[in-house]
């Protein structure tokens, strides 16, 4: 989902979003969302 769908389903801003992903990406160490997606795929939590 993009940014604004998370954030529109969750009711939240756009920006709160994105500042939550980018901490989540960076605590996973990985590069962007799709690399973290797939960690989080190898990992089993998805």
């Amino acid at each position: 989902m993009s940014s604004g769908d998370i954030a529109a389903e969750l009711s939240l801003s756009e920006g709160t979003v994105r500042n939550y992903l980018s901490e989540a990406i960076s605590m996973m160490g990985a590069g962007n969302r799709v690399e973290a997606a797939r960690m989080d795929r190898i990992k089993g939590w998805l």
